[in-house]
């Protein structure tokens, strides 16, 4: 998995116009630029945001990608936590569990 690019993609997305610009006019080939899995490609594409919460994506860089979406306050938190139920608790980063490993 590169969490890394993900990661990279949704910081430049919240602090880059020319990045947004891109994500507006052509997102596959903005995706292209980045080393991602076909999973991250696809997450990123839905949005499946309980889904990229698992994959270990930074809660406060996933939060602006929802709202980037259209995903208010309380539904972003739910995607959250749809995600752990739909595809177990998550993987790497900062939000795993210490009983999960």
């Amino acid at each position: 998995m590169s969490l890394y690019y993900t990661q990279k993609l949704l910081y430049q997305l919240n602090r880059d116009p020319a990045t947004r610009r891109r994500f507006e006019q052509d997102f596959e080939g903005l995706l292209a630029e980045y080393e991602l899995t076909r999973e991250e490609r696809d997450a990123l594409r839905k949005p499946d945001i309980g889904l990229l919460y698992v994959m270990g994506v930074n809660g406060q860089i996933l939060m602006h990608y929802a709202a980037l979406r259209g995903y208010e306050w309380n539904a972003y938190l739910e995607a959250m936590r749809e995600g752990e139920r739909s595809y177990g608790p998550v993987k790497t980063g900062l939000y795993t569990r210490a009983d999960s490993r």
